[in-house]
């Protein structure tokens, strides 16, 4: 099993190491870092100034070679009526994508956090989440399991980057 990262546009330096690391310790699997890509114009959606989550995930599974492919990105993402996302996959699908652009927020909101570790800790664990999907997972009723529905980063802190027992066995 080998999953492929695509990186999409511009991202802070350790992001695809950190994506790297927990995917081979989560999932214990082969991890490929592909070369970046360019923002696909055809992503951007003018109307909310977002880009759209759907179109990222057809980058991963079209520049990805691997049983799964992540694309990971810094714009900010939406997905139909949801005004963003941190990130999107289909169940037992190919692709996905993680968007760090609002991994940086204060718990309550806030723009911008420093916080190296809260960041990285948010992005291993949105990583996990949305791979995941791909291997069936679905949404946890446990609020600290890394498949619990996050629409905050309020959530996001409060989970682990590791499936509950009952999802492991799932794996």
């Amino acid at each position: 099993m080998r999953i492929d990262l695509v990186p999409v546009g511009d991202l802070e330096e350790g992001v695809v190491e950190t994506s790297k690391r927990v995917l081979r310790e989560r999932f214990g699997v082969e991890v490929v870092d592909r070369s970046p890509v360019t923002i696909p114009e055809e992503a951007y959606d003018p109307k909310s100034g977002q880009y759209n989550a759907e179109r990222l995930i057809s980058v991963a599974e079209r520049v990805g070679r691997g049983d799964k492919n992540l694309a990971i990105t810094d714009v900010d993402i939406f997905y139909r009526q949801r005004n963003f996302v941190f990130g999107l996959a289909y169940l037992e699908g190919k692709g996905c994508v993680v968007s760090t652009n609002r991994l940086r927020m204060t718990a309550d909101g806030g723009e911008v956090d420093d916080d190296e570790e809260t960041f990285y800790d948010r992005v291993r664990k949105e990583v996990v989440h949305e791979v995941g999907h791909t291997f069936g997972l679905r949404h946890c009723d446990n609020d600290t399991c890394v498949m619990s529905f996050s629409p905050t980063v309020r959530e996001v802190d409060l989970k682990f980057e590791r499936p509950c027992p009952e999802c492991s066995r799932s794996l």
